[in-house]
């Protein structure tokens, strides 16, 4: 999972990953963590925002951060990454300048090389591509870079990686001997939605800053982003996630992959804020990013975004869509946003503070078998095959989401079952939670 340069770890110094587009600076972050987290495609400018993750080497951890291509002349959207790249390098405790030695020292990597000189962090130059010794002497010519030794090394294949992450921490204060991460801390918020529909611009407006780059172009965040929000009066973890356009089995390249981790970011939260347009009509894609919430198991709190677009017409028929396409979330709270006028952001902490304890509820077993005696004396199950399962006692097996076993000595229908999830929420609430309700049958003895 990500994490920030403002997380729980605050004492693990910090390494800003840096360079012009596509020198491979995300493929060197995945083998610096040896696993692969970031976000790579054979094309410039897959990375947009900084995105942080932890990492350990030779008993020692330190938080990388990876940046999107840097260019100091840059303009317009290219400025906005090249702007987080800035920000990363400022709050970094070293830098990590990676070049394209079988292409040399550009231009850029001069300018680039300049602002790192004044900076005054310690820097250490990645030579990358060198996936052979005939590219060595070519990324001996990058000292002229005025930085120190280059480190040949290639991200691909690994070749000199090693000698590099011994520099790496040499370059780095030093760091806590290795322990077990905290639990606890801030609750953890994942925002999800399809492409487009607000959700950088909604996760700057609650951090108060540019913590994602935002563009009017569909797709823009790729890797998941993290970020401690304060609103409330509480601190929370948001993760701004890539907008989901399809079906996982049908993505492909960088967009596979981002789906890949806006459903471990979804698996990694504990409540998620799906986003949804609401000067658009409700779609199938928002309808399925609902779903991946569902069946994770996670709270839901719904947001409906640019709210200041929406007139008296809009409001009627969204009643109508939600009425007809929203109806199995009847349950899930409901905010009303705007991230470009700040309209009701802070009604989302209590939205989610609801949510979180319905999740988390537990009902005591002698309520809930006195309250399920009442149910079935009123609506008994229905005959199946000419007999009536009687229903035992109840139990629930687990929280996060609450989760109910009946037993019964026979099959309960599905319609049942939902009926009994109806008035479970009708009589104890588990507002912003799916309710889970199973049976298990038990045979008379002998059989």
């Amino acid at each position: 999972m990500t994490v920030t340069e403002d997380d729980e770890f605050l004492e693990l110094p910090v390494l800003a990953v840096v360079g012009r587009p596509n020198v491979g600076k995300s493929t060197l972050v995945n083998r610096i963590l040896g696993r692969r987290e970031a976000v790579v495609q054979d094309v410039p400018g897959v990375t947009r925002d900084r995105v942080a993750y932890d990492a350990q080497w030779a008993g020692r951890r330190f938080t990388v951060v990876d940046t999107g291509g840097w260019e100091p002349d840059a303009k317009g959207f290219a400025a906005r990454v090249a702007a987080q790249a800035e920000y990363a390098m400022k709050a970094a405790d070293a830098v990590l300048l990676v070049v394209d030695a079988s292409v040399g020292a550009t231009a850029t990597d001069l300018a680039v090389a300049r602002v790192l000189r004044r900076g005054g962090k310690p820097v250490v130059l990645a030579a990358n591509k060198v996936d052979d010794e005939r590219i060595e002497p070519e990324a001996a010519s990058l000292w002229s870079l005025g930085l120190g030794e280059p480190y040949a090394v290639s991200a691909l294949h690994g070749r000199g990686s090693g000698d590099l992450l011994d520099a790496l921490l040499a370059a780095l204060p030093e760091a806590p001997a290795d322990r077990d991460p905290l639990e606890g801390g801030p609750r953890r918020v994942a925002l999800v939605g399809k492409p487009n529909v607000g959700k950088s611009s909604l996760l700057n407006r609650l951090t108060g800053e540019e913590r994602s780059v935002v563009d009017s172009v569909a797709g823009t965040t790729v890797d998941p982003v993290d970020s401690l929000v304060d609103i409330g009066q509480e601190t929370w973890r948001f993760v701004d996630t890539a907008g989901l356009r399809r079906k996982v089995q049908f993505a492909q390249g960088a967009e596979y992959y981002a789906s890949l981790r806006t459903a471990a970011a979804i698996e990694a939260a504990e409540v998620a804020v799906v986003l949804l347009d609401a000067s658009e009509p409700i779609s199938e894609q928002d309808q399925r990013v609902i779903t991946m919430v569902i069946e994770a198991g996670r709270a839901l709190v719904i947001a409906f975004n640019k709210w200041d677009l929406v007139d008296e017409d809009r409001r009627e028929q969204l009643t109508r869509e939600v009425e007809r396409d929203l109806s199995r979330v009847k349950w899930a709270p409901r905010v009303n946003v705007s991230a470009t006028t700040g309209r009701s952001v802070d009604k989302l902490a209590p939205a989610l503070r609801t949510a979180l304890e319905s999740w988390e509820r537990r009902v005591p077993t002698g309520r809930l078998n006195s309250w399920l005696g009442e149910l079935i004396a009123a609506t008994p199950p229905p005959v199946r095959g000419g007999k009536q399962p009687r229903v035992l006692f109840a139990t629930q097996a687990g929280t996060k989401p609450p989760r109910f076993v009946l037993f019964a000595t026979g099959f309960l229908e599905p319609t049942y079952r939902r009926f009994v999830e109806r008035r479970l929420r009708e009589d104890f609430g588990f507002p912003g939670t799916p309710v889970e309700v199973a049976v298990r049958v038990r045979e008379k003895r002998g059989s």
